[in-house]
């Protein structure tokens, strides 16, 4: 049976404008740089440049979130006074920029170096190797992970051999390439485990006794070494505690990743900070980074397209459309330097309320000094919403005399004090990090310990956070913290 119902719905939809400036809003200047060039060349009504007067675009503006739209978009009816405006057009001027700098401080500082794969290319090409051995080398070279190991079984890449290069290779024939590739430096390349990396960099020294010691001990205590269980170890080869010290002491010095983080990857960018802040006699003083966006302007060009229009033949279809066209590309131009506008608005309402907060670290610098602050703190300070400044926070980062910081780092919940105040995790951190660096490595706390430590002090904090704080600081348990 059919119905015929009526109702009424509530539905909230985002316009083009507030979509394009909440994907504007979160990604950092790096990006936006990218971005605003990409737009440049998509749309011709849009110009880069300040050879003209740079007054603001659309006057004084509010600092309520982006949300206007254009009613009028994708209508007939043209309203020329509205491209033909010369202080509209005049051009527009990023708030916040920091003038007078060298244009060629936007480019990006890149590192430039050559990748580890080329440098085992290079080093394989030394080698006295026919052609076979020489494909076999290339493909294991190719199998090296970023840490500088070979995890990929020999049989495997055997087949891999068959498969792509036509290659018949035995596991011997591989692994007789291998040991070669091991000679290479980095020392400890193309290992195949832990163990085998730490050897072959062992291999390479002085084949003094405590060197053959910690031979040994990977050989056939490594099980125990990686439990720090140093009397099994002593008894097992009746070191003297001396000597077991410094066999230690020389394989904890060994790198356990001789691929480092540099494999295969030819460029390294480095962070770019948003917010410039600084401290002139007590005085925080904010301002965007000069990277933030290049000055923005409507093309006169364009603007002079309606100037012919408007004295021509206006029931000229074509023509009609043209003008049509080139408005929806000054209504696009609009809409953009608008959204980096109010880009920029919320950017600095929120850094700013961040300051506000967390003044005494701005001022001195010290990691005790941070409160305890939440998303919804900040949105209700500004009158925004939490999800506005989540997305300022998680892909920002401000300069400050004490070094870059993420946004992110700013924020941490509380901890109940016996004063009845609430202290930031980061300062329990800081304190907790301070009790492990001070305690006797040859006994080191444990966490019940380090709860009743802070509980001593005024920190009402449980074991389990106390555990939970030690990971998010990557220390180990204290088992693993034990030196001889």
């Amino acid at each position: 049976m059919q119905r015929l119902d009526l109702r009424q719905l509530l539905q909230q939809k985002l316009s083009p404008q507030q979509i394009q400036f909440i994907k504007l809003l979160q990604i950092p200047t790096a990006e936006l740089e990218m971005r605003i060039k990409e737009e440049l060349e998509v749309n011709p009504a849009l110009e880069e440049g300040n050879d003209e007067p740079a007054d603001d675009l659309y006057g004084d503006t509010d600092n309520e979130e982006y949300g206007d739209s254009d009613d009028d978009y994708g209508k007939d009816d043209i309203d020329l006074n509205d491209y033909l405006n010369d202080d509209e057009i005049s051009g527009y001027k990023m708030q916040g920029d920091r003038g007078g700098e060298d244009e060629d401080d936007r480019e990006m500082p890149i590192a430039v170096a050559s990748s580890l794969t080329d440098q085992l290319m290079d080093q394989l090409g030394f080698l006295d190797l026919d052609d076979k051995q020489h494909t076999i080398g290339m493909q294991l070279i190719g199998s090296i992970d970023n840490d500088g190991y070979i995890r990929r079984e020999l049989s495997s890449i055997s087949n891999d051999l068959a498969f792509s290069q036509n290659v018949d290779a035995s596991e011997e024939e591989i692994e007789e390439v291998l040991h070669m590739i091991q000679t290479f430096d980095p020392a400890g390349i193309a290992a195949r485990d832990l163990p085998e990396c730490l050897l072959l960099q062992l291999h390479r020294r002085d084949q003094d006794e405590i060197t053959i010691l910690a031979e040994r001990i990977i050989e056939d205590a490594f099980d125990e070494f990686t439990k720090k269980h140093y009397q099994k170890i002593q008894s097992k080869f009746g070191a003297s505690d001396e000597a077991l010290k410094k066999a230690v002491d020389l394989i904890t010095k060994l790198n356990p990743k001789p691929g480092g983080a540099g494999a295969g990857m030819t460029r390294i960018q480095y962070i770019i900070p948003d917010f410039i802040l600084t401290n002139n006699n007590g005085q925080l003083e904010l301002s965007l980074n000069s990277r933030n966006a290049p000055d923005l302007r409507i093309s006169r060009s364009y603007a002079d397209m309606f100037d012919a229009y408007d004295k021509s033949d206006k029931k000229d279809k074509k023509l009609k459309e043209t003008v049509a066209f080139v408005k929806q590309k000054l209504d696009a131009a609009k809409w953009f330097i608008d959204a980096i506008r109010q880009r920029q608005n919320t950017l600095l309402r929120t850094m700013e309320a961040i300051i506000k907060y967390q003044h005494e670290f701005f001022l001195e610098g010290d990691e005790s000094l941070l409160r305890p602050m939440i998303l919804k703190d900040i949105a209700e300070e500004i009158g925004m919403d939490i999800s506005t400044v989540s997305r300022v926070a998680n892909s920002k980062a401000v300069q400050t005399e004490f070094g870059i910081y993420p946004l992110k780092y700013f924020f941490s919940e509380g901890i109940a004090t016996d004063s009845g105040e609430d202290a930031s995790s980061r300062e329990v951190k800081h304190i907790l990090k301070e009790i492990i660096e001070g305690e006797s490595k040859r006994k080191p706390l444990s966490d019940e310990k380090i709860e009743q430590i802070l509980n001593e002090k005024g920190y009402n904090i449980a074991r389990r956070t106390v555990a939970k704080y030690r990971e998010q600081l990557n220390i180990p348990v204290a088992r693993l913290r034990k030196e001889l």
